[in-house]
This record gives C-alpha cells, sequence and structure tokens, in this order.
C-alpha cells in the first residue's frame, strides 16, 4: 500500500486576489478591498506583475525572473517558492 500524498495547495491564491493590487515600481504594493499596503523588493515586484498578466506556474514564473535579474535558476525558484507562500498565506484570510 502507498503512502497518503500530502495536499497540496496551489502556488498561488487565487488569480482575483493578485489582480486587485496596485502596484507601484518602488515595491509598494496596496489593495484596496482590504485596505492594507505591503512593501516587496524587485523580485517580488516582478513576480507580482507576471502573475497579473496571467502567468501562475512556478517554472514560467521562474523563466521571466531569469529574463530580468542575473541570478542561477535553483536560487530564483527558491525565492518564487517562498514568496508564494507568503502570498497565500497573507491572502488566506482576506478571501473567505
Amino acid at each position: 500500500m502507498m503512502p497518503a500524498q500530502p495536499a497540496t495547495e496551489p502556488p498561488f491564491p487565487p488569480a482575483e486576489a493578485t489582480a486587485r493590487l496596485a502596484l507601484s515600481n518602488s515595491g509598494f504594493v496596496f489593495d484596496p478591498v482590504s485596505g492594507a499596503s505591503y512593501t516587496v523588493n524587485p523580485t517580488g515586484l516582478a513576480v507580482l506583475r507576471a502573475l497579473q498578466e496571467g502567468c501562475s506556474r512556478i517554472d514560467d514564473l521562474v523563466r521571466v525572473l531569469g529574463e530580468e535579474f542575473e541570478a542561477p535558476h535553483n536560487v530564483l525558484e527558491r525565492d518564487v517558492i517562498e514568496f508564494a507562500g507568503r502570498l497565500r498565506e497573507t491572502f488566506r484570510g482576506a478571501l473567505k
């Protein structure tokens, strides 16, 4: 008998959560629904912009970041995965 696989969450919050965010070039992020504001670094800003443009697969986001930033693939992948977790946590309660 095979062990049960743990349920995995989608890598990112639903598209409507990130689509509503107002982004500035300085990394300021405003959520008009909750009134919350955040600051992200250039990598986080690039991920949010890509999400708003419909890119939602981790491997696609890593490719997009690789075109913009000079960093090893494994570093970009780790950053995207960590940021995805932070986004899920940030929007967990906001979408219920």
